[in-house]
């Protein structure tokens, strides 16, 4: 709003409130205000000025003719005066009246002259132009190449055309992401709650059905089209009897319709047979908002045993960020503002369960350190604790975790001594032994027994220095030999590191021991060896160790596998083992093929005869995982990992038990492929979890994962693409240039 004046000479003045039909956040950084004065039949006058400065904020000063700088500085201040913006002070507001007046009075105005005087809002902070940044979509940053007048030249001296390609243009359309009208009208056309009671009694003919069938199989990855969502919508209440729809029902919802969203979590809802616990895991992702749909798959999660909770509380844990984004301000809040009752569920089952709880803690010390919520996580441990003492041993229990942080902060203050000091590896060792038997530092002998925190289910009472190492990698991580409670014979050997983020592999063998139980279910036991990882901090953690030799080593020693396992346990009587006891060769072959299928289906990345281990009981396995998702530090890695030295463990690819090891791996790829959408919902939650090759590429990271399931093609058709590859990977190619990148792979 501006208030015009016009004065045309020492007797006229006309006062006038312009209102415009547009606010100042809607008015572009280049606007200009122009005046035109018109008599009945001419223009009388014309001026103009731009509002915003060379610092893009609204301008303060405007210009105005030099000979009336004071009269317009008193009106600016009878104008602050009339709002209350200064201080009243009687006797001399009536003095500066008079004196303005008389002012005006005295002022010689060329009868000729016209002077217009605007007052413009006035405003309590100073107003800055903003404007949202529109990011170019990806395809056209893809296509934009720096000119190169050089190579313009040249293309156009060969005869060809110097532009070969159109021009990728960077300017973005504000509205290209809302929704088209005619779209929408046709959509609440379509969905009018007229035809609801219609819709209750609406079955599928035999077309339309199966067309339901293909879109309730799409991955949880699938974008659903709008016409998919309208049909979705029009047989809802068919499709309420069939649990694997919901999750594509609540896709199809409009959530910014009152009405459907109604109809949705009020009616429908409640209605619905329970899906699988799969599905309460998508329902807790970024893709739910709405608070009811949220509690909902709690509800479906809370069925869930305490194991199957273990096994995705990882996740569970980073989905809290979906919980409390909406507080990521406050520092305050209690339990009760949590929409769905996740948090509540979690800090339940950790207060009753101590094996979960020790591992609800130490992921939520982990988000707290290594997390922009990491305030909120401090916030959710504090609530935790909270129960916890609440409880009749609840005191004892929290003591025992204040004293497993202490060790664990013990260890890596030892560990950052050993890696930082310049000494030599045994000097180190050591080193290492003599701070274990420092009995100031409690290390050899603990306080109080203790869960150790990588594996809660034992309990340790003091580490062996004399068995206990450094490594010769450049980390050098120590070797730890913890003494079990009650039992002097036996130790629990844990690989202690600083200086590395253990989140990726804790991922890693998480989704292994996952998918293991996956294969259990379908009884299919291929005897794999799944060691614990437990990231401590976002640069420490603790890894079981289990003995074994590389397969680098056991060939150099024994010349080959079967060798290394026929020194161990031969059976010179077993022809068809070569030797080997059968039990032991069954177990390589098997754990072959599991770790075959679940690293191929992870693109778990840079493997090489020094990170692929060997048990002398024949469990074959891997570690290291540092690369996955398809990453590799070496050009055209093989998709499968198996080696020449694997297959020749299991006597020649014309071995049946070479054969029993694909059949194996068709078994296990197809019973995987079954539960696929387990396991990229899983995946799917952990894209916030900082986890090193997921940020990489964080929208691509579940697709990396679903087109190794082949979800496009039939059973039949995923086994021949899977033994292709096996063909390919192995050395029954006959495409001597696969053999050989494959070769040169595995050399390196």
């Amino acid at each position: 709003m501006n208030i015009a004046t016009l004065i045309v000479d020492n007797h006229t003045r006309l006062n006038k409130l312009i209102t415009f039909p547009i606010s100042l956040a809607s008015l572009p950084l280049d606007t200009e205000l122009i005046v035109n004065l018109y008599t009945k039949n001419e223009l009388f006058g014309s001026t103009s000025l731009k509002l915003y400065n060379d610092n893009c904020s609204l301008d303060k000063e405007f210009i105005t003719n030099k000979g009336y700088d004071e009269f317009s500085r008193l009106e600016k201040l009878s104008y602050k005066l009339n709002n209350g913006d200064m201080q009243s002070l009687g006797w001399l507001d009536t003095l500066s009246l008079n004196n303005i007046q008389q002012l005006h009075k005295s002022a010689k105005v060329n009868e000729n002259d016209v002077y217009l005087y605007l007052q413009l809002p006035q405003f309590d902070f100073p107003i800055v132009y903003h404007e949202i940044e529109h990011r170019i979509p990806s395809m056209i940053e893809k296509n934009i190449q720096p000119f190169n007048p050089i190579s313009q030249l040249e293309a156009g001296n060969n005869g060809a055309t110097a532009i070969s390609e159109p021009l990728a243009s960077s300017i973005v359309d504000p509205d290209g992401d809302r929704e088209n009208p005619v779209e929408a009208k046709y959509r609440r056309l379509i969905r009018s709650h007229r035809s609801g009671l219609l819709d209750r009694e609406l079955k599928p003919n035999p077309k339309i059905r199966d067309d339901l069938n293909v879109i309730i199989n799409y991955p949880p990855t699938k974008e659903l089209s709008q016409s998919e969502k309208n049909l979705i919508w029009k047989f809802r209440f068919y499709l309420a009897r069939d649990k694997r729809a919901l999750t594509k029902f609540l896709k199809s919802v409009t959530w910014t319709d009152t009405s459907e969203v109604h109809q949705a979590v009020d009616i429908l809802l409640p209605l619905w047979t329970e899906p699988d616990t799969e599905d309460a895991l998508e329902l807790l992702g970024p893709g739910f908002v709405n608070p009811k749909v949220r509690s909902y798959g709690v509800h479906l999660l809370s069925r869930a045993d305490d194991e199957e909770i273990l096994l995705y509380l990882l996740q569970l844990v980073q989905a809290l960020k979906f919980e409390i984004s909406k507080h990521k301000h406050s520092d305050n809040f209690k339990s009760h503002q949590y929409d769905s009752g996740l948090v509540d569920l979690l800090i339940k089952r950790a207060v009753s369960n101590d094996v979960l709880g020790n591992n609800f803690y130490w992921y939520l010390m982990v988000e707290c350190s290594g997390s922009r919520y990491g305030k909120l996580y401090a916030r959710v441990a504090h609530l935790y604790l909270q129960n916890l003492v609440q409880t009749p041993d609840g005191p004892d229990k929290r003591e025992t975790i204040k004293k497993q942080a202490e060790l664990v902060e013990t260890l890596n203050k030892i560990a950052k001594k050993l890696r930082s000091s310049k000494d030599p590896r045994p000097k180190k060792i050591e080193t290492l032994r003599h701070i274990i038997n420092d009995s100031r530092k409690k290390l050899s002998t603990l306080s109080i027994p203790l869960p150790i925190p990588v594996d809660s289910r034992i309990k340790v009472k003091g580490i062996d220095a004399d068995q206990s190492s450094v490594f010769k990698s450049n980390l050098f991580p120590m070797l730890l030999y913890f003494q079990e409670d009650g039992n002097e014979d036996a130790y629990y050997p844990v690989i202690f590191k600083d200086g590395d983020d253990l989140r990726q592999d804790q991922l890693v063998v998480q989704l292994f021991t996952l998918m293991d139980r996956l294969l259990r279910k379908e009884n299919l036991d291929l005897r794999l060896k799944l060691f614990k990882v437990l990231a401590t901090d976002t640069t420490a953690g603790m890894v079981q160790y289990i003995p074994n030799k590389t397969l680098s080593t056991a060939v150099n020693d024994h010349g080959n596998l079967l060798s290394y396992l026929r020194y161990h346990h031969p059976n010179e009587s077993s022809l068809m083992t070569y030797g080997v006891e059968p039990a032991i060769l069954d177990n390589f072959v098997r754990s072959c093929a599991g770790y075959c299928v679940m690293t191929f289906l992870l693109g778990v990345g840079d493997r090489h005869l020094d990170n692929l281990l060997l048990c002398p009981d024949g469990h074959f396995f891997h570690v290291d995982f540092g690369y996955i998702l398809g990453r590799d530090p070496k050009p055209f890695p093989p998709l499968l990992k198996i080696s020449k030295e694997m297959v020749d463990g299991m006597g020649g690819p014309t071995s049946p038990h070479y054969h029993k090891f694909k059949n194996l791996c068709f078994t296990a790829y197809t019973t995987l492929r079954k539960n696929s959408n387990l396991i990229l919902n899983l995946i799917a939650l952990m894209i916030n979890a900082n986890i090193p090759d997921i940020q990489i590429e964080p929208d691509k990271a579940v697709l990396k994962v679903q087109e190794k399931f082949r979800l496009d093609l039939s059973e039949e058709d995923a086994i021949k693409h899977f033994e292709a590859l096996l063909n390919e990977t192995s050395y029954l190619s006959a495409v001597f240039d696969q053999i050989h990148n494959i070769a040169q792979y595995w050399r390196s």
